[in-house]
């Protein structure tokens, strides 16, 4: 991983994602891109000269958050560019652009509001992303680093698939690894699938040398056993699979991921499985 991007609205939610962006990309030795979108439409002759007035006046913050931030980033370069049309599609654009790594999205959360657009857009980005999304809200601190990761596993094809992503962090960042066995049934043969899920973690996270704990037990509901979990043990990050359903030509994330990016108040890792098929070098 040597490439983000950073969406940016220039709201201090996105403000504080480029922070947590730069304490991240330290670590890997990573460079950062960030993009800021133009999403008013408009076909009046008034709005041409609005979105060159805009441009020019999100240009000149560019360069100030560049100055301000640049000394920052170890190893790197912070870079920037702007475009216009909807949000989480030209996020994406510019992202296969550059060829990114990740992408990372500040998030208000479901009951949080201003007037930008980044945190009702953080869902769609995951949807559109070519690559892993970590969205993160403005009130998480993330001083002290990436020390335990929240690895929930269900009973879909799909759960393991984190795997080779997550060690990976672990490795770089020196973490902990919390399993969590998820029992949405008392059905014994899907319990014994997620055991067997569960036990294949161990075994991989153990020959990686990651250090791991493991606990199972039954949710009623899913989304908040997982952020009920999380908080409990003060962890720094929670990875999941996107669930993603596509329906009649759209793409919709599964209700687990979007309630957890939505509602979640550590930083969420969503990843696609197409994605992590192949182990990322970090």
């Amino acid at each position: 991983m040597k490439n983000f991007i950073v969406a940016i609205d220039f709201s201090k939610t996105s403000i504080h994602a480029l922070q947590y962006a730069i304490d991240f990309a330290n670590r890997i030795k990573a460079s950062i891109h960030m993009v800021w979108v133009d999403n008013i439409s408009s076909d009046e002759v008034v709005y041409s000269q609005f979105t060159n007035d805009n441009k020019l006046e999100h240009k000149k913050n560019f360069n100030k958050l560049k100055k301000e931030n640049e000394s920052r980033l170890k190893h790197g370069e912070l870079t920037f560019s702007m475009r216009r049309g909807k949000v989480h599609i030209e996020i994406a654009k510019e992202a296969k652009k550059n060829g990114a790594d990740m992408i990372i999205a500040g998030t208000h959360g479901i009951t949080g509001f201003e007037a930008y657009w980044i945190g009702s857009n953080a869902y769609r980005i995951v949807t559109s992303a070519p690559c892993p999304v970590l969205t993160i809200r403005n009130d998480f601190k993330f001083e002290k680093g990436i020390r335990k990761i929240v690895f929930p596993i269900d009973n879909s094809v799909e759960t393991k698939q984190k795997l080779p992503f997550t060690v990976n962090l672990a490795v770089v960042f020196s973490t902990e690894v919390h399993i969590l066995g998820l029992y949405s049934t008392a059905i014994r043969a899907v319990q014994k699938r997620i055991d067997g899920y569960v036990e294949s973690a161990e075994k991989y996270f153990a020959e990686k040398k990651v250090k791991y704990e493991t606990e199972k037990f039954q949710a009623d509901n899913i989304t908040k056993s997982i952020i009920n979990y999380a908080e409990k043990i003060e962890a720094d990050m929670i990875t999941i699979m996107t669930e993603q359903e596509n329906t009649m030509g759209h793409v919709f994330l599964g209700p687990h991921a979007q309630q957890l990016i939505n509602h979640s108040p550590i930083p969420i890792l969503s990843l696609k499985s197409k994605e992590v098929l192949i182990e990322h070098d970090i």
